[in-house]
């Protein structure tokens, strides 16, 4: 039996027990154990990806127990691609974050990595599972260490953050919860696919369009949607370093997956476009979370909080691409839940450095930049042009997938805000290089008399090796992904859509 879909995700539980242990023993060891583990993950996902690629949808049956009584993993192209996104970025940020962690929660260094390998297999479960509760259940363990690992941050202010997430957390699981239940009362199951299978038979029930509205409030809750975001930037801004670098690119990504997962595996879309004629309604409010979004980044002074109100906007994307009803609106959507998790990680992995270095990364004390750390803001830059939109890097051609499909739909004001967001974009990260490019006035400066003269100059003083390579292993990722879209796309995603 090919036991790669458990390995995936018990090769991280496994390592968070180990790691747990060895604080006890020698708490040097938590590292290596964690990120032997995640090593082994990613290893696994990847493996799983080409057997799904060669030979079709993987069934996994947990104790060999059958499904609709048995808890499956059921692997097809979709979910393959999104477990070699979470596992690889996991590994690759904790194989960056050393110092970090080091730095920011030296005392709770061993609780940090514990945690943020229960978060990892949190999320490989979200995208794994067949089961209806078994994805609640999941769920809820990304949920609580996401509140744990955000309490681990500014120690004035993350405290209030993870609260004000947990209150909000709470209140979109129990949304879900209770859709599943209405589900569970209408069909008697919770397997996807046998649920799948009986809502056609159902035509017309309310209790069927309550579940879903109540599973696609919780799940927009957990994904930060506008108006249902306010969790978001604080959470994200005050959270350690090494985390908000994985949950920033991960958790809301994650999260559209299971909106996508529940759409097309579930619900089916005839049953959400034909009969609920839900499509305008929800782009629109896709169009407005983009705007929102991009207005709010605009107001920042602070960068991580910036970014964190980009990735309010970027989210917009994707629901609204996924709620045009065609098929080029929903492969842009798939296609930038992995550009969007690439551009953000490679955005927050610069950020990471920068922070290392300068700790405050209000606008004021971003001076200077260029000089002092020229190999992090290149790739900064590099990051910043995806998420504007500039070829060849990847975030051009989901944005090209989700416009076509936008005209396709008649949506010209998707359209119109996904072109007006690239266009805000280019003020907030342009804004960023200059002041970025011109020296501070005074601090980490040296003077230059050789000639008569004081002319400042910036000395320079990078991040740790092992950050600066992750970085640029993530930006050469966003060319070569962007160069091979069309590969991914009639690979992986449109299979699976068709």
């Amino acid at each position: 039996m090919n036991n790669y879909p458990a390995i995936l995700i018990i090769a991280p539980l496994l390592g968070a027990f180990f790691a747990g242990l060895a604080a006890w023993i020698q708490e040097r060891l938590s590292y290596p154990l964690a990120l032997i583990s995640l090593a082994l993950s990613t290893f696994a996902s990847v493996n799983v990806l080409m057997e799904v690629i060669a030979n079709g949808t993987v069934h996994y049956r947990m104790a060999g127990w059958a499904p609709p009584m048995g808890i499956e993993y059921r692997i097809d192209l979709l979910n393959a691609m999104v477990l070699v996104l979470v596992s690889s970025i996991a590994f690759l940020n904790l194989l960056a974050s050393y110092q970090n962690v080091e730095q920011e929660t030296h005392d709770r260094a061993a609780s940090f990595y514990v945690a943020y390998l229960l978060f990892v297999v949190g999320l490989l479960g979200v995208v794994a599972t067949g089961d209806l509760f078994n994805l609640y259940v999941l769920i809820e363990i990304t949920s609580l260490t996401s509140y744990t690992l955000v309490a681990l941050g500014d120690r004035d202010r993350a405290p209030l953050a993870s609260l004000n997430y947990l209150f909000i957390g709470v209140i979109g699981a129990s949304f879900y919860l209770l859709g599943v239940g209405y589900i569970y009362i209408i069909t008697g199951s919770l397997n996807m696919v046998d649920v799948a299978g009986i809502l056609p038979n159902l035509p017309g029930s309310s209790t069927v369009l309550v579940g879903f509205i109540l599973c696609l409030l919780g799940v927009w809750i957990k994904m930060a949607l506008f108006p249902l975001h306010v969790w978001l930037p604080n959470g994200y801004t005050y959270a350690p370093t090494a985390f908000s670098r994985v949950v920033a690119p991960l958790m809301t990504k994650v999260m559209v997956y299971v909106m996508i997962r529940l759409m097309i595996t579930v619900f089916g879309l005839e049953y959400i476009f034909v009969t609920l004629h839900l499509s305008e309604a929800v782009v629109w409010l896709g169009t407005i979370a983009i705007v929102f979004g991009g207005i709010m980044a605009l107001a920042q002074k602070n960068l991580k909080k910036m970014l964190s109100y980009i990735i309010v906007c970027e989210i917009g994307y994707m629901v609204g691409g996924a709620w045009l009803g065609n098929e080029l609106g929903m492969t842009g959507a798939i296609l930038h839940i992995v550009n969007d998790a690439l551009m953000t990680f490679a955005l927050f992995l610069a950020l990471g450095n920068i922070v290392y270095k300068i700790k405050d990364v209000d606008y004021s004390n971003l001076s200077g930049l260029f000089g002092k750390m020229p190999w992090t803001m290149a790739g900064f830059v590099l990051a910043a042009f995806s998420i504007i939109g500039v070829p060849p890097t990847c975030g051009f051609f989901s944005k090209w997938y989700l416009i076509l499909g936008a005209f396709e739909a008649g949506a010209y004001h998707f359209a119109a805000a996904l072109l007006i967001s690239s266009l805000i974009c280019a003020v907030l990260f342009f804004k960023v290089f200059e002041i970025c490019f011109f020296a501070p006035e005074g601090n980490g400066l040296s003077h230059d008399n050789s000639h008569g003269h004081g002319d400042p100059v910036i000395v320079m003083d990078e991040a740790p090796v092992a950050s600066l390579v992750t970085l640029g292993i993530v930006s050469l990722a966003l060319i070569l992904v962007g160069v091979y879209s069309g590969t991914i796309v009639n690979t992986i995603i449109l299979p699976f859509l068709r």
